[in-house]
């Protein structure tokens, strides 16, 4: 499990395609010490396992994950290259403070960015939700893009836009997020339980 609260921007180093699966190194700023072999790390997003970790030449922490061909083609993480910047987030651990809301790391989906407007500060970013995931999307509740937990400003049928303030633009990697990009998407598990109960109810 994960919170949304982005701890760290790593970086692709490395990408090798195998048969089925690829394998990705990722340096970030994390303690090597800290990151065990098997570990859940949230990848722009998606969660991921840690097969390998060491530290490189430049002094920077370096892990491996291997991600097979479906997360590939459901995720934005079949575009990654070397030199791609991705939010990283470490799993919840007992005791740690529910900063954001309750995330799983399972994507449901890609959203493309449709509108990217400046707002005083801020920076407002509106998407458009593949179906059916716009009726798990609602107003004021909260949604997970690119690993990052966010709060829905409003939604007006399958499009739906979020304002993020400069702090978040400077410690994510949405300060680098244009027109156009294809960002991972993950509803609200309590509205998706919410709206299986209803569909029970309804049968």
């Amino acid at each position: 499990m994960f919170t949304g609260i982005v701890t760290d921007i790593g970086e692709v180093v490395s990408r090798q395609d195998g048969d089925g699966v690829s394998r990705f190194a990722i340096a970030c700023g994390y303690d090597a010490a800290s990151i065990a072999l098997g570990a859940s790390i949230a990848c722009g997003g998606p969660c991921l396992t840690a097969t390998s970790v060491e530290t490189g030449a430049d002094g920077r922490t370096m892990f491996t994950v291997d991600v097979s061909g479906e997360t590939l083609a459901r995720t934005t993480i079949g575009d990654w290259q070397a030199g791609t910047r991705i939010n990283l987030e470490r799993s919840l651990r007992q005791g740690d403070e529910l900063g954001g809301h309750i995330v799983t790391g399972h994507i449901d989906g890609v959203a493309p960015i449709v509108g990217r407007d400046v707002d005083g500060e801020s920076t407002r970013f509106t998407f458009e939700a593949p179906a059916p995931l716009h009726r798990f999307i609602a107003e004021k509740g909260s949604v997970c893009l690119d690993g990052t937990s966010l709060t829905v400003n409003g939604v007006d049928g399958n499009r739906f836009w979020v304002t993020l303030i400069p702090h978040t633009l400077q410690v994510t990697t949405w300060g680098d997020r244009r027109l156009g990009d294809r960002v991972n998407l993950e509803v609200d598990l309590m509205a998706r339980y919410v709206a299986r109960l209803k569909e029970t109810e309804d049968t």
